[in-house]
């Protein structure tokens, strides 16, 4: 039934342009062959703990979604490592916090550059991996990179501070200190950036990190931590362990008290259930959980940066990001003109073989990821709604699609669609598109694309959600600070909250008498 609601709409002129697009796809085989056997060499399978790579473990298949073909064979790490790793972290803890700022900076700073050095070889192990393309991947690896640049400056400057006592006896002193050792769990989407992003900001605060990557892109974060050891990183501050079973070595890690702090990007049910599992031992949690961002264009904006950024903000990564725009609210006297311009430039993206330099979106990171869109695509399209671009797949590549929604109930609005699918509906008024936008429960990005300067301000105040870009739909920096609100998380990345995450507060009281 689904496919015959697709079908429906989809005219030959569009099937056409489909076929255009998609064109570069018989090339993946080739280009695979040509790729594959170089970047073999660089990849590394091996988990990382202590001052070793562990070569004798069971390990998993790590399949590429560019072709559905096996990259490599990872370590499959176990409980068993998880204790060990932890052992590391804490003896690591003792002396790395002790390590002075300026050291600190400099390693990081290293670190930095190196990743930088890298960056061609990062892009091609994240399009390889999870099927980002290359030329967004060495974006994401410029956007990594300014998370270790701006926390080795940090590190310089965890100030404490004095306080003026009531007693002319006393002194008041506060001070900072590091949190201890931490486990950071990463997601597949944004490979690069979500290791640099946790884990510099907890290195230099002074705590020892490890890493548990996304089973879907482990290559990834196994790289970055060569990159900390070239930059002379102290063993054991870093650490990565990939694993099949995730649940099974995160409990360990939940159980022991060694670990002082746990910070997850994922689900919502996820990050709930981590964070029950934290009360046992009263860790600290940082959890960047999903979002269900609302654009809201008005009437007075200017129509074409709106159409750029509505693009950015959605298409990015597939539309594989938290941040991504899952509902389009456009004013009711422009929608029509909006959409077209919309439908015109989306039909410039390239959908093909991520290793393709002028690709613009590449494959969906999985099959239960394809079968979730056409879901709630079908979903859509039996409450009255229609398709005004895309709506067809090859594989795992699925055409950006955008969609008139017909009925608010419809499925697409209330889930995190987490691929290159945007609903679109109109509105009548400022207060209607208030009281849509902020019913759900996430409460992560929302965007406001408007040139009246009073309209933004209040509904910068009146959108229950942790970022707003105004007139930007492209809000994430390494100097912000990246979180939610309701269900979209607990904590923030990024800037000096970042950092702050990682420290304990210590209250000093000296009598003098």
């Amino acid at each position: 039934m689904k496919d015959i609601l697709l079908k429906k709409i989809i005219h030959k002129p569009f099937l056409k342009l489909l076929c255009h697009q998609f064109s570069d796809l018989g090339k993946i085989g080739e280009m695979k062959h040509r790729n594959r056997e170089l970047m073999k060499k660089k990849f590394i399978t091996q988990a990382k703990i202590g001052n070793n790579w562990i070569d004798n473990l069971g390990s998993f298949e790590l399949i590429s979604p560019v072709d559905g073909k096996v990259i490599g064979l990872v370590s499959d790490c176990t409980p068993k490592e998880a204790l060990w790793a932890i052992e590391e972290s804490q003896k690591a803890f003792e002396q790395w916090k002790e390590t002075p700022a300026e050291r600190r900076f400099e390693i990081l700073s290293l670190w930095a550059e190196l990743i930088m050095k890298e960056k061609n070889t990062l892009a091609e192990i994240m399009a390889f991996e999870m099927g980002k393309p290359v030329k967004e991947g060495k974006k994401e690896v410029d956007y990594a990179s300014s998370f270790v640049r701006w926390y080795a400056e940090e590190a310089k400057r965890i100030y404490g501070m004095t306080i003026p006592p009531s007693i002319a006896s006393k002194r008041i002193i506060v001070s900072y200190e590091p949190v201890g050792p931490v486990l950071c769990i990463t997601p597949w989407n944004f490979p690069s950036a979500m290791v640099t992003r946790k884990a510099a900001s907890a290195i230099a605060a002074g705590c020892t990190v490890v890493v548990k990557p996304s089973e879907h892109s482990p290559l990834t974060a196994l790289f970055l931590v060569d990159l900390w050891d070239k930059a002379g990183g102290p063993p054991g501050v870093l650490q990565v362990l990939p694993t099949s079973k995730p649940e099974e070595l995160c409990r360990t890690f939940f159980d022991d008290s060694r670990i002082r702090k746990v910070s997850f990007t994922g689900s919502v049910p996820v990050g709930k259930a981590l964070y029950e599992q934290s009360a046992k031992t009263l860790k600290g949690v940082l959890l960047e959980l999903g979002g269900n961002a609302p654009m809201i264009v008005f009437a007075d904006s200017d129509l074409d940066l709106a159409v750029r950024e509505t693009i950015q903000a959605k298409f990015r990564n597939a539309g594989q990001a938290c941040i991504a725009v899952n509902r389009l609210y456009v004013e009711k006297g422009i929608v029509e003109l909006f959409c077209n311009k919309l439908v015109e430039e989306t039909k410039k993206l390239k959908v093909g073989n991520p290793l393709d330099e002028e690709t613009d979106i590449g494959p969906l990171v999985s099959e239960k990821s394809l079968e979730k869109i056409r879901r709630l695509l079908s979903d859509a399209l039996s409450k009255g709604g229609k398709i005004l671009y895309g709506g067809e797949a090859k594989g795992l590549y699925f055409n950006p699609t955008i969609i008139r929604i017909n009925d608010p109930a419809s499925e697409i609005l209330t889930e995190e669609i987490f691929g290159p699918v945007l609903p679109v509906l109109s509105f009548e008024s400022e207060k209607e598109v208030v009281r849509l936008a902020n019913s759900t429960s996430y409460g992560l990005a929302s965007y406001i694309m408007t040139s009246d300067l009073k309209r933004a301000f209040r509904l910068s105040h009146a959108l229950q959600f942790g970022i707003v870009g105004i007139n930007d739909g492209r809000p994430s920096c390494c100097q912000a600070p990246f979180g939610g609100i309701k269900e979209s998380g607990i904590g923030r990345e990024g800037g000096q909250w970042g950092i702050r995450e990682f420290l304990e507060t210590k209250y000093l009281s000296f009598n003098l008498e």
